[in-house]
């Protein structure tokens, strides 16, 4: 079953007719969408219907599912209560997560604030959390996938984020250019100044390749695995990097980075040019700049691609460009050609 994906201005409007056949509402927000994304929805949800939780990557966990199903139960929600989630990836993915499985099964509306979520992480049905295991934290390692009611997209929560936030979610948008639209990825490498870009035209973009994707591998048995192109590596550097303070990385950081080492493993494996992974390499370098590795850092962050969630049968699976606009799904990397890439990627 596919979202209802709706483009808009006017999120109040657009989301007051889901509401009208829940037997209660609740909304979801972090202290940032409480205070900054909240007021325009204004007098929707009743102050004992809103749920806050704190902000952030690190608090994408069980302990915060937690005290959300706890609020939940204290409101004595039944089967046919409706749960809005409003913010970024964080929200989204937990909040659809603890939905999907308070009571079995509520239903849920996915409102992203960032275009992060915009773009691709309100898209598809992907929910989760992420764990902790001696040590080391795995992204999104327990989850479901579950489809919400609509997915509500409104580019005026754009202009409450930093300018970092927004250059994170373009991350996911250099993504889907390179694995799908040569032609879209070719306009926008000309471009550095990302105030210049029209966020609804590339949201719709985005969406709708990731929509197509999606609807033809829901539960990412094949070609669904495209669309991690980029992640096997950038989610292993985002999870070394989780509780780092002064090196943590945004998720598009971690991302661009992931593409730099996934485009050069590309090079290797005689799909793309290097000439056409220069081109990547320079324009991802010139809007991220480059991530601070060191030699035991990388020691550290191979292995926790064994826990990607593609992998099979102990073997690291990868997407891989098998030509700018086009991506391979179906390719067995050792740790080693995996540590050969992030060497390469700190020697720039």
């Amino acid at each position: 079953m596919a979202s209802e994906i709706l483009f808009t201005q006017q999120t109040k409007q657009t989301l007051q007719p889901f509401l009208r056949k829940y037997s209660t509402v609740c909304v979801l927000v972090d202290e940032n969408t409480k205070k900054n994304c909240l007021p325009l929805l204004a007098d929707l949800f009743s102050a004992e219907n809103i749920i806050e939780i704190k902000s952030g990557e690190a608090e994408k966990t069980l302990q915060t599912c937690e005290k959300i199903w706890s609020h939940m139960t204290e409101l004595s929600l039944d089967r046919k209560a409706l749960l809005v989630n409003l913010g970024g990836g964080v929200i989204g993915d937990m909040g659809g997560f603890c939905a999907s499985t308070y009571k079995r099964g509520i239903d849920f509306i996915q409102i992203p604030t960032t275009l992060l979520s915009q773009v691709d992480a309100s898209v598809g049905g992907k929910l989760g959390i992420d764990f902790t295991h001696n040590g080391n934290t795995f992204k999104n390692h327990v989850g479901v996938f579950n489809v919400p009611q609509a997915v509500i997209i409104d580019p005026t929560f754009l202009k409450t984020l930093d300018p970092k936030e927004v250059r994170s979610g373009f991350a996911e948008i250099i993504k889907h250019c390179l694995i799908a639209d040569k032609s879209k990825w070719n306009e926008i490498k000309t471009n550095t100044d990302l105030s210049k870009f029209d966020w609804m035209e590339l949201a719709k973009h985005s969406v709708g390749i990731k929509e197509k994707i999606t609807l033809e591998d829901p539960l990412e048995k094949g070609l669904r695995k495209i669309l991690n192109f980029g992640h096997t590596v950038g989610h292993a550097i985002e999870s070394h990097f989780l509780f780092i303070p002064n090196k943590r990385l945004l998720h598009g950081e971690a991302i661009a980075a992931g593409m730099i080492c996934e485009s050069w493993l590309s090079v290797q494996k005689g799909f793309i040019s290097m000439n056409e992974h220069t081109e990547i390499e320079k324009y991802i370098l010139s809007v991220y700049g480059k991530t601070s590795i060191t030699s035991e850092e990388i020691d550290v962050i191979v292995p926790l691609t064994i826990q990607d969630k593609k992998n099979e049968s102990g073997a690291i699976q990868f997407s891989l460009l098998e030509k700018i606009g086009t991506a391979n799904f179906n390719i067995s990397l050792t740790a080693a050609e995996i540590t050969a890439s992030l060497h390469y990627y700190a020697s720039l």
